[in-house]
């Protein structure tokens, strides 16, 4: 006679275990002075290493005050509106910050030429890689599928594990240039076996841009138009790098720290991306927005935007969560730089693809969201939108789907991850180990 094994459930009971012994209240981190999340109580970071890649700056410090200024975006030293204006000049913005931000200087002319003509050439995947990788069991999390491919791109290089500083330059370049393939097809994957609509797998083109590839790799008839193109290149570029400290090119510094190959570091970079509080920031946007539009009669009266806006920051509508999407940074008070350089782009955008309206209804929430949150929150300053406000919604104009945006984000932060963990190679030398303070209470004595 077989025993039948009785099936417990003690889901819930584990879980008060967990919540009882594993909180830690805020009045211990106030007695020690630990920051909690590396975070003062004025939301300040706390220093963890020196970079020579990037500064953000969101206050002024002269005449004896310290008060809050428009945010300022710096890469290598240049201000990041600079390098913006001079892409719209030249074209191939990503690709001319990228070599800025991974080698310190802006390329000459014939270095770009090199620079792109390498990249051209890295942007391959090994053969019969999308067949057996990307396209086997692929899914809805575009994040999941792109870390898998990264982790596997490590079993097809004979070098993986050499850590020589040419070879980790190398692999920084090919993940680069192989990064917008491994989302793209991985979309198609997932929209070919789980929505059953057609497979288009186009090889990128070696003469054109990073964003231009995007969208003909993306698009069935592979076309764009030059604004199109022009603004995704914009996007890339702002959202590339952003200081050592944010959470995912903190991971691939640590990760790279220890030793470890590039493939691991920049896979535990995206580990670290996708998670909501980091990544995914522009899809509430978009998630808002559309609630809101569902929720009023009148996308032109101001007051009707003001009291839903109100219900949102009480946490009475949407998602209940008492925030309002897109307003807002942990570093930036005054203004967000990327988002005051991205607008002239949006605009640009909006005109052409015909959607003022949709445009005016965000333009109003910007107007009028910090006035809520000045309101309601007894915040008076320092609440402005930050590029998130607007990146999903020009991703929807360029047909992007929501699968990719994270992706996307990706796409341009693994030049800012490559920097970093360059640098991390040539001037750290010591492992990053920090300290935890042990609150535990003794139930035994020794």
């Amino acid at each position: 006679m077989s025993i039948q094994k009785k099936t417990v459930d003690y889901s819930e009971a584990i879980k008060s275990k967990l919540i009882a012994n594993d909180t830690i209240s805020d009045e211990l981190y106030v007695k020690y002075g630990v920051n909690r999340g590396l975070r003062d109580l004025a939301g300040k970071g706390v220093l963890t290493g020196l970079t020579n890649i990037s500064e953000m700056i969101s206050f002024d410090d002269s005449n004896g005050k310290h008060e809050p200024c428009d945010g300022q975006l710096w890469y290598r030293g240049y201000p990041v509106q600079s390098l913006v204006k001079e892409a719209t000049e030249t074209g191939f913005g990503f690709e001319r910050t990228a070599y800025l931000l991974m080698f310190g200087e802006k390329p000459s002319d014939d270095e770009i030429v090199e620079f792109i003509d390498v990249l051209a050439k890295e942007r391959k995947l090994p053969r019969n890689f999308v067949r057996d990788v990307i396209m086997k069991a692929p899914g809805k999390d575009i994040m999941n599928s792109m870390t898998r491919s990264i982790l596997t791109l490590a079993s097809y290089d004979p070098k993986a594990l050499d850590n020589d500083l040419a070879n980790n330059i190398r692999q920084c370049i090919m993940l680069t240039a192989t990064f917008p393939m491994m989302a793209v097809y991985g979309y198609h994957a997932y929209n070919h076996y789980d929505n059953l609509e057609s497979m288009y797998i186009h090889r990128p083109n070696p003469k054109k841009s990073t964003s231009e590839n995007i969208l003909m790799m993306l698009r069935p008839d592979e076309e764009y138009t030059e604004t199109e193109a022009g603004v995704l290149d914009v996007a890339l570029m702002l959202h590339m790098e952003h200081g050592g400290g944010n959470n995912s090119t903190f991971t691939t510094r640590v990760v790279t720290s220890t030793g470890s190959d590039t493939y691991s570091a920049v896979a535990a970079g995206m580990c670290s991306l996708k998670g909501p509080r980091h990544g995914g920031a522009n899809i509430k946007v978009m998630d808002m927005i559309k609630d809101i539009r569902a929720n009023i009669a009148n996308p032109k009266d101001d007051g009707e935007i003001k009291d839903y806006l109100s219900k949102i920051l009480a946490g009475e509508a949407f998602d209940g969560k008492g925030l309002i999407y897109g307003m807002g940074h942990a570093v930036y008070s005054v203004s967000d730089p990327r988002e005051r350089v991205f607008k002239e782009f949006v605009l640009k955008l909006a005109e052409e693809k015909k959607k003022d309206d949709a445009l005016d209804l965000y333009e109003r929430i910007e107007r009028i969201a910090p006035e809520v949150i000045a309101e309601k929150r007894h915040i008076y300053k320092g609440v402005s939108p930050n590029v998130d406000f607007y990146s999903g919604f020009v991703y929807e104009m360029l047909g992007i789907p929501q699968e990719l945006y994270t992706p996307l984000f990706a796409i341009a932060r693994i030049a800012g991850w490559s920097a970093h963990r360059l640098e991390e190679m040539v001037g750290q030398g010591k492992i990053i180990r920090p300290a935890y303070m042990s609150v535990m209470e003794e139930k035994e004595k020794l």
